[in-house]
């Protein structure tokens, strides 16, 4: 039995029903990276996210238009509109092309998204390359909602209604990380443009009515997720930080630009849904690339970990929840998928890239495999469950005396949606970038050993053995991989 997919929505914070927009149609803009760094494990949590809300659209029949951001000018080194752009500021300390390095990390952030199995979104949308976008509808709204000061044209948050309700501000103490500039009406009031001071050379700047300057981080989104998905679209997903300034002002743009109609009316905000992931946070406090020692991808790889761990390790918490890092639980992540993969390699010759419900539940006709396909439908139509959906997963990698083509059939479709590939377990085995030995080394001492224990010389079987155990070789006796690489 089908259920009825319920999502929780920040803006309300209730769980609602998905009543898309478009009948049969689910559009969903995803705010992306600034690319002036690489992307740390906390940021990566976010695209996971959206990739398994993504999925489940469409596990639930819907065509799914998905857009995410690159923001390659405009976000400050404050988050709440103070100090630098950080992509002018990372291109200065590094006497870089601000272009070059927004494509470089562009392209790391993009290959960490294709590494955790995150499917590409329908488009990638660039912000200088809509910047003429950009002033226009700053144009739209300035008359009735903006006010110009010596640094820019910026937005009267009292000229919309319920500003900040969907971070509960309810007192300027909220407001503490705003920038105070001279002369803003209200301490929450933000820029929509920034002109360039005098004296000072940017890489990246326009002509605007307001003068030569760049747009503010908040307008790009507006504008590309307006442009590309049309107000309203269904859902806006972002990290949990967005919710209480990006997003907010978000929103008032949004309302403005569309009449300023009340929250009451979650359309007026520009999505119907807002939807945001909690922080992963280390045993010192949310990852930050402040500190300048965050945790990336390769370096989990580098450390012999699969990718793939690392999506399952933010699956096992629901999204909404605050997970936190450690290397003993990504260990754990890895020794669980390692079981799944063996188990599906069984009965699985390859997993789909994206599965729907439908089409599964009419290939299944065992009454123990339709209860579970409907156990996890009923998960992910949770709010996303995925905790609850491993399970049924491993229940069903584990079912026995039913139909083998049919486990086949639910077993893959049940990865698919949770995004879930099915490596070899030779790609599995990763070489830390420290190990001391070669894949050649360790296979000579391999046959070293198989050769004393033919000899019944187990002295020098089990010496051979501790050895590579010292050098982070595991020997698995009787099984075919027969060693793998043990992540440092």
């Amino acid at each position: 039995m089908k259920s009825s997919l319920h999502l929780f929505n920040s803006l309300t914070r209730k769980r609602e029903p998905f009543v898309p927009v478009h009948a049969g149609e689910a559009r969903v803009y995803t705010c992306g990276p600034t690319v002036y760094n690489y992307a740390h494990i906390g940021n990566l949590r976010a695209y996971v996210f959206a990739d398994v809300l993504g999925r489940t659209l469409i596990w639930k029949g819907y065509t799914l238009r998905h857009i995410i951001n690159i923001t390659d000018v405009g976000h400050l080194t404050d988050d709440a509109d103070a100090g630098q752009d950080k992509l002018e500021e990372a291109a200065r300390s590094r006497s870089q092309s601000i272009w070059d390095l927004a494509r470089h990390y562009t392209q790391a952030f993009q290959d960490d998204v294709a590494a955790l199995n995150i499917r590409a979104p329908s488009r990638w949308t660039i912000a200088t390359e809509y910047v003429p976008q950009m002033i226009a509808f700053a144009q739209s709204i300035a008359d009735a909602h903006c006010y110009e000061l010596d640094s820019g044209l910026y937005f009267d948050t009292a000229s919309v209604s319920d500003y900040g309700r969907l971070a509960r501000q309810a007192t300027d103490a909220g407001e503490g990380r705003i920038d105070a500039v001279a002369g803003k009406r209200q301490p929450a009031d933000f820029a929509i443009w920034r002109k360039t001071p005098p004296g000072e050379v940017r890489q990246m700047e326009w002509d605007s009515p307001w003068g030569r300057g760049a747009p503010g981080w908040h307008l790009e989104c507006s504008v590309m997720s307006g442009e590309l998905l049309g107000f309203p679209f269904d859902i806006h997903t972002g990290g949990i930080d967005h919710r209480e300034i990006h997003h907010p002002n978000e929103i008032a743009q949004n309302q403005a630009f569309r009449g300023c109609g009340s929250l009451d009316d979650a359309d007026h905000s520009g999505a119907r849904i807002w939807m945001h992931n909690n922080f992963l946070v280390d045993r010192t406090g949310k990852m930050s690339k402040s500190s300048g020692t965050f945790l990336r991808l390769p370096l989990l790889v580098a450390k012999g970990y699969h990718p793939l761990a690392l999506r399952l390790m933010y699956l096992q918490a629901h999204y909404r929840s605050e997970l936190e890092f450690s290397w003993e639980g990504l260990a754990a992540a890895l020794t669980r998928l390692k079981r799944m993969l063996i188990a599906a390699r069984k009965l699985v010759p390859c997993v789909p890239e994206v599965a729907q419900q439908a089409d599964v539940a009419q290939r299944l006709a065992d009454v123990r495999l339709v209860a579970l396909l409907d156990r996890f439908d009923a998960a992910l139509a949770d709010d996303l469950n995925t905790p609850v959906a491993l399970t049924i997963l491993d229940e069903a990698l584990a079912a026995r005396k039913v139909p083998a083509d049919e486990q086949a059939i639910l077993v893959s479709a049940l990865m698919s949606a949770l995004g879930l590939s099915l490596p070899s377990r030779e790609e599995l085995r990763i070489r830390p970038a420290a190990a001391q030995l070669t894949t050649r080394e360790v296979e000579e001492a391999l046959q070293q050993r198989r050769q004393s224990r033919e000899a019944k010389d187990f002295a020098t079987s089990d010496a051979i053995r501790d050895e590579l155990a010292q050098n982070g070789v595991e020997v698995m006796d009787g099984d075919p991989l027969e060693w793998e690489w043990v992540p440092h």
